[in-house]
């Protein structure tokens, strides 16, 4: 888009291309979401948006992106990628930046569609995005969180630098949760894979950067 460069951003490693979506993309991430992201009875996620009805994930999924995209300001901003593996859209790698120009600090969360989990990809499109914030954008600090009983999760956070940053009791779903609570340092990340940043320049004002 001539008018706004942000869909020209992209960022490949390896295995993987992270970009902001387009409709065919949105489509295809939805049909990954109908197709699981997570073993049933076990929610990974504090918004327990795959536990809604077929019809109603259908509409969601791809209203949520259109919206986070719709609210896009340089002072907030959420930058969804689809995460592209061998041509096909696989899940969805999200960063996200409040009055960066001044925290420099981002924070980020993710999903995988279950038929590529287990195979390193997580780790590889969560560097991707954190090569964006710390080389890209120069950010100083990035957190995360998930919780206590999702180790696979807090193995990708290990794997990339986190350190522990206390704990969240939430309420999902009439349970109570435990949140841990992550934060990784520019010092202590090295990307475990090369990236590559295509497009930055034309859009790092819309980051506040």
């Amino acid at each position: 888009m001539r008018h706004w460069p942000i869909f020209g951003l992209r960022l490949t490693t390896p295995r993987l291309e992270l970009r902001l979506p387009s409709m065919a993309d949105l489509d295809a991430l939805t049909d990954r979401a109908l197709e699981g992201v997570h073993e049933p009875g076990f929610m990974p996620f504090l918004i327990p948006w795959t536990a809604a009805p077929v019809e109603e994930l259908e509409r969601s999924t791809i209203q949520y992106h259109l919206r986070v995209l719709a609210a896009w300001r340089p002072e907030d901003w959420t930058a969804n990628f689809v995460v592209v593996h061998d041509g096909q859209v696989i899940g969805s790698q999200g960063m996200s930046g409040n009055d960066f120009a001044i925290t420099r600090e981002v924070s980020t969360g993710s999903w995988l569609g279950r038929a590529w989990q287990g195979k390193g990809l997580g780790t590889e499109m969560r560097a991707a995005v954190l090569h964006l914030a710390f080389a890209g954008l120069g950010a100083e600090t990035a957190r995360s969180s998930a919780f206590v009983d999702n180790p696979a999760s807090l193995a990708v956070s290990r794997k990339l630098g986190y350190r522990e940053d206390g704990t969240t009791v939430q309420a999902v779903q009439g349970r109570r949760r435990v949140d841990q609570r992550l934060l990784l340092n520019r010092a202590d990340f090295t990307s475990p894979v090369p990236v590559e940043i295509h497009g930055l320049d034309a859009c790092r004002a819309e980051f506040g950067a």
